[in-house]
């Protein structure tokens, strides 16, 4: 039996909770560097400070994954994560705001982005699970839709706060503007109520019906369900050479070249990896096989060849989108508005602007989704995300020859391409290669390679930004440019299952 066809409006509510998802991201992405340096960070703390967000994403995503693949209930197999994850991240978003330290404000960013995460996961397994293989790329086109419609208004909310409503944005030394606290308030409501929507709106195949489904879905040999287990042999060794490795550039860099925070939760995080494969092992050893922990890692080791090679385009992509939101803030506001004072009109003014800015490109990626989704049918996927990537690329490098802000509208659109195939394109390619069964769990850890390179540029780009590029924000951007041409030239590597 082959699933079938689903209707407009019902991939529209199927997807519907993107735009709530999108709000808590875009609030976060445009203001969370903002509120930092109001809280009195420097620029070169901001990176570390950030790190929250990816590393609550590697642990959450894989673990919510697993979970959401073996679990079924009144609400279904995705949809109870959709509704929990909304419940905490709307409160999150409604406390983020009103931190009175620093530490407060970094402790919030890892709740809230650990309860998007919790909704978000399950919501790319539910298109895999839902529509059959010609229907999705224009399931998660249509996220790519809510995506940018849902971060148009979010990024936009203070500056229309301001200037439309007439709330200040600006407050005292060391407050947020309310302009930025009623943005919030806005979109932990919208947060909670769109993913309800999907949940009330939307239906779920039951397992016995997936099953059967299955069964009449052409798979990639890669995508037959494995049963072989890693010999735990091999896993003791790979978590040994993790952990040495990591260990031996901790001590190099801290004693020879230079230790900070930030490459210390990147080392870190290998010598724990390590760790990880070696508890595995020991468990494999003792006949502990469906423990959560080995499954996962055992599905690490078994990925598709298909996976393998989007991990690569994946990793320079989202380094530069990173590169992209920890920096664009400060970036424009010293490079175009020539002031680093988050107390001054004029910095304010320039953060306003960076808010109507990524308001542009999530909109033309709105209205690209749907541009892209009929691309594809004309060429292939392949080609679709490459020329997309280079537009991104040209658009992000562009911000240093700029001086203009208005100018910078421009710039936003070819990054608005990007982010419109980056959203939708690698999730379509990498569905057709996935074992049925393990679709929740396969998309988690392939937000592994959405996270380490955002771990990685936290590491490292504090330590470019004060050192090499003396301060220079602006430089980072350019470097997030050349991250999406080496992301481009990677795709076309990629084997595409369902167009093959």
């Amino acid at each position: 039996m082959k699933k079938p066809h689903l209707g407009f409006w019902q991939i529209w509510n199927m997807s519907f909770g993107f735009l709530g998802i999108q709000f808590g991201f875009a609030l976060q992405n445009a203001n969370v560097s903002r509120i930092f340096e109001t809280l009195g960070a420097s620029i070169d703390a901001i990176p570390i400070l950030w790190i929250a967000a990816p590393v609550t994403g590697l642990i959450v995503q894989p673990i919510i994954g697993h979970m959401s693949d073996r679990t079924w209930n009144r609400l279904g197999r995705r949809r109870p994560f959709f509704l929990i994850g909304a419940i905490l991240a709307s409160i999150a978003l409604f406390i983020m705001p009103n931190s009175p330290v620093l530490w407060v404000a970094a402790g919030m960013l890892w709740i809230m982005d650990a309860s998007i995460n919790i909704s978000m996961e399950p919501f790319r397994a539910f298109v895999g699970d839902m529509l059959p293989p010609e229907q999705r790329t224009i399931g998660f086109s249509m996220q790519s839709f809510f995506i940018g419609t849902g971060a148009v208004v979010a990024s936009a909310l203070p500056y229309m706060m301001t200037n439309w409503f007439g709330i200040s944005n600006t407050a005292p030394s060391g407050e947020i503007p309310d302009s930025v606290k009623f943005a919030f308030y806005i979109g932990g409501g919208v947060f909670f109520l769109s993913v309800l929507w999907t949940v009330i709106s939307s239906k779920e195949y039951s397992p016995e019906q997936l099953a059967e489904f299955e069964k009449y879905e052409e798979k990639s040999p890669d995508a037959v369900e494995h049963s072989e287990i890693v010999y735990h042999g091999k896993q003791i060794k790979n978590g040994i050479i993790w952990f040495v490795i990591s260990a031996l550039l901790f001590i190099v860099f801290d004693f020879f070249i230079y230790m900070d925070y930030g490459l210390l939760v990147f080392f870190g995080g290998g010598a724990i990896f390590g760790l990880i494969q070696i508890i595995s092992g020991f468990l494999t050893k003792n006949n502990k096989k469906e423990n959560g922990l080995v499954v996962i890692l055992n599905d690490l080791y078994h990925m598709p060849k298909t996976m393998i090679q989007l991990a690569y385009v994946q990793f320079f992509s989202w380094f530069a989108l990173f590169a992209m939101w920890i920096y664009t803030t400060p970036a424009v506001t010293r490079h175009i508005y020539n002031t680093t004072d988050p107390t001054s009109f004029a910095y304010n003014q320039g953060a306003d602007w960076v808010g109507v800015l990524m308001a542009v490109y999530n909109g033309f990626a709105a209205i690209m989704a749907f541009f892209i989704m009929w691309l594809a049918k004309k060429m292939t996927r392949k080609s679709v995300h490459a020329i997309s990537l280079i537009c991104g690329g040209i658009g992000l490098s562009s911000f240093y020859f700029i001086k203009n802000p208005d100018l910078l509208i421009l710039s936003e659109l070819g990054i608005g391409l990007a982010w419109a195939s980056i959203l939708a394109m690698p999730y379509a390619i990498l569905t057709g290669s996935l074992p049925a069964k393990k679709m929740g769990v396969y998309m988690g850890i392939f937000n592994f390679f959405i996270v380490i390179p955002q771990i990685t540029a936290a590491a490292i780009l504090g330590f470019f930004v004060r050192t090499i590029f003396a301060g220079h924000a602006i430089y980072a951007l350019v470097l997030g440019g050349i991250s999406l041409f080496i992301a481009a030239a990677l795709v076309t590597k990629v084997k595409d299952v369902d167009e093959s």
